[in-house]
């Protein structure tokens, strides 16, 4: 009996992966340029929803295609937490959202996708539901404040930090679930190679 064929990293989800680390420059660009103009905040926001909403398209196509790959388990959450990551350091070079909730963030986000890296010997990794969830509630409380909040209306700016505050306690919380789902695979790889443990 054959063995299934792989998918080749020259696939379309993988391409859209690329497409969204492209576009992190030039919102970054939009955003730290003209951050008082109303209309190019909008523009901002506009690259920023196109960039993100590649993410749920390249991994739709990859499960409906059976175009998944390694690559693309890897470089797909690097691609979306380069994009956040630009974000909330914008936001807050911006001075409108505090950087403790950015570094948090940030260490969090790089953390878990420097984990990824390092335990690839004991298996890859992949987003969890409460992760994905996480990426969403991100997506949520980044679009409601790049179009600045000073340009919007007080009950924006009201769920803008209400959503923010839920992304904030969802990524703390998933990022701790990642330690444990790490350590289990840890485990669990160790407990199959006695001859590796030390």
């Amino acid at each position: 009996m054959s063995e299934p064929t792989k998918a080749s990293n020259w696939n379309v989800p993988n391409v859209l992966t690329a497409v969204r680390m492209v576009l992190v420059p030039v919102f970054a660009w939009v955003l730290l340029a003209y951050p008082q103009d109303p209309t190019m905040r909008w523009v901002a926001t506009g690259i920023f929803v196109v960039a993100i909403a590649t993410d749920a398209l390249d991994g739709n196509i990859a499960r409906k295609y059976n175009l998944v790959t390694n690559f693309g388990k890897l470089w797909d959450p690097i691609a979306d937490k380069a994009l956040t990551g630009m974000a909330f350091v914008g936001l807050s070079i911006l001075a409108e959202l505090p950087w403790w909730i950015t570094i948090i963030i940030l260490v969090r986000e790089w953390g878990i996708t420097i984990l990824r890296w390092a335990i690839m010997k004991y298996g890859v990794m992949a987003a969890n539901r409460g992760g994905k969830l996480k990426t969403v509630m991100q997506s949520v409380a980044l679009i409601m404040f790049l179009p600045g909040l000073q340009f919007m209306p007080a009950a924006w700016g009201w769920v803008a930090w209400a959503a923010m505050i839920i992304c904030f306690v969802l990524t703390v919380l998933t990022g701790l679930d990642y330690l444990r789902e790490a350590n289990k695979m840890r485990t669990a790889w160790l407990a199959e190679h006695p001859q590796e443990a030390r």
